[in-house]
């Protein structure tokens, strides 16, 4: 659950997302799924990604699209999502447009968005 959370701040970090209401969703979701992990340990390899999907769905509902793709400069705002969309076993930010691989969760600070290997 510690690396989870870990991941999702480091990629609110990195997008500056980080303030108190979305740190909040963060830890609201860090407690359900921990929850739910606890009802079926076999899922604890897509907590990550389900925990950001969970974090995207408050965001959304509050503040807007998060994250959103940097990538891609000619077509509209656009953002990335969780995949596989279960959120697991190996969870990457993939852009909506393009359909490429940007980041691993965690790993936005360290993408330029280009779609490159992650």
């Amino acid at each position: 659950m510690l690396e989870s959370r870990a991941r999702v701040l480091a990629d609110l970090e990195a997008r500056r997302m980080a303030d108190p209401y979305a740190v909040s969703a963060l830890e609201d979701a860090v407690a359900s799924r921990r929850w739910w992990v606890e009802q079926w340990p076999e899922g604890a390899q897509y907590v990550a990604g389900l925990v950001a999907q969970d974090v995207q769905d408050v965001l959304l509902d509050t503040v807007g699209r998060w994250p959103l793709c940097q990538g891609c400069d000619e077509a509209p705002a656009h953002p990335l999502h969780i995949s596989p969309e279960l959120g697991g076993p190996d969870p990457v930010w993939v852009c909506e447009e393009s359909g490429s691989v940007v980041a691993r969760l965690g790993d936005l600070s360290r993408s330029a968005d280009r779609g490159g290997p992650v």
